[in-house]
């Protein structure tokens, strides 16, 4: 088998397992939603009488089936896995923005689903003879090797999540400060000013900002709750706000100041770091330049000079 058609075989394998688990995790329902307790409220809107069990069975299977197995493996997998790493996976799932639609049991049960998935697709692509076919051996330790990928791979998507999340929060930064400075300028209070940056954007920041706000209407102190959201960003650039923002509330500093200030300091930090990717594009570059440039170049460049060489007398050429 070539390499290029390996090449080829891992991007699909690799693809269909990304999507199986996505859609699965997507799927998940959240942990304060009771698809049961749904089911019946809508039944009893529209004044139907039906049981629990005519209920159950109008669910979708994946509800009924594909996701208690899913709770219960990952269930069995916290009661052996150390607390500490139970911690790391909810604080990454904070991080990402996930931890409202899933928790830690079904991440880690997302972990078995990738390894079995990829493992049954490695052993239908190496061992079948329809497709690309391998000695029993070589296709089961190629298989063990994709289960052991397919293992790893929520961990690699949460990672990607987390970055994803922090850069579009930083992005967003210096517009929802300047926001924040028109409307406290305007006269708005400080918890005004965030609701209406909460109301104005969809993104990561405005959702980031609704829930401080519902803390702060809950009752918790705004400290707290402006701390508890840098916590769950964290981004240096939200950390070094909510700071100011704290420092000014206990000094009694003007709060538009303030915020014109950071919205100036957040500004020069995108644009230092557009400025950072800009420097490690060259290097980035190297990679597929080596790959798949310089080969087309060499070819192109070499291959006149090779047969000229091959037509010579000494190799035997006319």
């Amino acid at each position: 088998m070539s390499m290029p058609t390996l090449i080829i075989i891992g991007i699909v394998v690799v693809v269909l397992i990304a999507a199986v688990l996505i859609y699965v995790a997507q799927r998940v329902p959240k942990g304060d939603e009771d698809p049961l307790q749904a089911r019946l409220a809508e039944f009893s809107q529209r004044g139907e009488a039906v049981s629990l069990d005519e209920i159950e069975l109008s669910q979708p299977f994946a509800e009924r089936v594909i996701y208690p197995i899913l709770r219960q493996l990952g269930e069995f997998s916290t009661r052996i896995t150390p607390q500490n790493q139970l911690q790391d996976i909810t604080r990454k799932l904070e991080l990402s923005g996930k931890a409202g639609w899933i928790d830690a049991p079904m991440f880690f049960a997302l972990h078995f689903v990738g390894a079995v998935v990829l493992f049954i697709l490695c052993i239908a692509i190496f061992a079948l003879p329809t497709v690309v076919r391998q000695e029993l051996p070589m296709a089961i330790l190629l298989s063990m090797v994709g289960a052991v990928i397919g293992y790893f791979f929520p961990d690699l998507w949460l990672n990607q999540e987390i970055k994803a999340r922090q850069l579009e929060i930083r992005k967003a930064m210096p517009d929802a400060l300047d926001l924040l400075t028109i409307c406290v300028e305007a006269g708005l209070g400080f918890d005004a000013a965030m609701s209406n940056v909460a109301e104005k954007w969809e993104n990561q920041l405005s959702l980031a900002f609704a829930r401080a706000i519902r803390e702060i209407q809950l009752g918790k102190v705004r400290r707290d709750a402006l701390k508890s959201m840098a916590d769950r960003i964290d981004l240096a650039e939200m950390t070094s706000f909510v700071a100011a923002v704290i420092q000014s509330e206990q000094l009694g500093v003007s709060m538009a100041k303030v915020l014109r200030i950071q919205a100036d300091q957040m500004r020069m930090r995108r644009r230092q770091y557009a400025e950072e990717l800009a420097h490690q594009a060259p290097v980035k570059m190297l990679l597929p330049m080596i790959g798949f440039i310089f080969p087309s170049i060499f070819i192109v460049l070499l291959t006149p000079a090779a047969l000229t060489i091959m037509r010579t007398p000494v190799f035997g050429g006319g």
